[in-house]
């Protein structure tokens, strides 16, 4: 097969810890409250980071990064995704493109959609689009309770 595609979901309940920032395609939004995780809690790369693992057959983050392991405490989600990519290219593939939608009532991203692309893209090491919707005020993330996100990611043979 000379090329596959990979799926990733992740959500994650916004934190009652008032100190917890939030992440989101590595970056900080300032004044925002975060989520709740064991690493950064950075919704947009978890998803892309399962969408990589899964396309290349290698499993799902919590088997390379398990939330019981101390050393992943606060992590950055950014290193997490660059190690994945790099597993992905030693298995015998190259990355095409990562497509990722996040369903959030807030924060706005589009103001921030560029700084995201950027350093998931430097992370990748190929193209990353990020997309935001809303769920219009239905269920748990339209309710405002958390932040979910869902990644599609294209491998080539190499």
């Amino acid at each position: 097969m000379s090329m596959r595609v990979g799926h990733g979901f992740d959500v994650h309940a916004f934190s009652d810890d008032p100190e917890r920032v939030l992440v989101l395609g590595g970056v900080t939004f300032e004044g925002a409250r975060g989520l709740e995780g064991h690493s950064d809690a950075d919704v947009i790369t978890h998803a892309c980071a399962d969408a990589l693992l899964g396309a290349a057959g290698l499993g799902d983050l919590g088997q390379y990064f398990p939330d019981t392991d101390a050393r992943w405490a606060g992590a950055d989600s950014l290193t997490l995704l660059t190690e994945v990519a790099r597993l992905v290219r030693e298995s015998g593939w190259t990355v095409a493109n990562v497509d990722c939608t996040v369903v959030a009532e807030a924060p706005r991203l589009a103001s921030h959609r560029s700084v995201m692309e950027s350093g998931l893209t430097k992370a990748v090491g190929a193209p990353v689009a990020v997309k935001a919707t809303t769920s219009e005020g239905l269920g748990a993330l339209g309710r405002g309770e958390g932040i979910g996100a869902e990644a599609v990611a294209l491998l080539v043979a190499t």
